[in-house]
């Protein structure tokens, strides 16, 4: 008797390992989420680029809309109105990161700039909306240098991380997560 319990015991493990291994394809962690937009097919699995997924993070709510607008490798036309590559604009997902796909016209240096636009208004109000930006430089009281802002686009897709920004206080603009390394 007792050796034909040992003969059943390897095959309840594989039988765990195998209903452990299906169950676990279904929760998938939460840097595994969604690619959004309307260039997503850019950031597939196996796409040549080049394309940037920014993934943003840590909003204070989930009101309103984000915007996406990349910026070329001139450091003077960063910010300035009319200067843009691209934007994107998507309604605020309920939950976790928002992964959006942008494709790049090419290789090379660009920036970001993402709001959060919580009112709905189409422009950034510093005491109600979040912004960010490639590279995450600590923000003041005047828009970032271009070259804090910078990111380099390789072959493929480039992952750009960006936390977003808010008030807090009279005059401090800072994130209300700690970053990620």
């Amino acid at each position: 008797m007792l050796k034909r319990s040992y003969a059943i015991f390897p095959g309840l493990i594989r039988s765990l390992v195998a209903t452990t291994a299906v169950l676990g394809a279904f929760s998938a962690p939460a840097a595994a989420q969604t690619i959004i937009g309307p260039e997503a097919a850019a950031c597939a699995p196996g796409a040549r680029g080049p394309a940037a997924l920014v993934r943003v993070y840590g909003f204070k709510d989930r009101v309103g809309k984000l915007r996406v607008q990349l910026y070329s490798d001139n450091p003077d036309e960063f910010l300035e109105k009319g200067k843009k590559l691209k934007r994107i604009e998507l309604p605020m997902t309920g939950t976790g990161d928002m992964n959006v796909c942008m494709a790049l016209p090419r290789f090379g240096e660009f920036s970001l700039a993402v709001l959060h636009d919580r009112d709905m208004n189409g422009k950034l109000s510093v005491s109600k909306d979040g912004v960010g930006f490639s590279g995450n430089p600590k923000l003041g009281l005047s828009k970032p240098d271009y070259e804090d802002a910078m990111f380099v686009a390789r072959d493929g897709v480039t992952v750009v991380d960006v936390i977003l920004n808010y008030r807090q206080g009279l005059f401090s603009v800072k994130p209300l997560v700690a970053r990620r390394d």
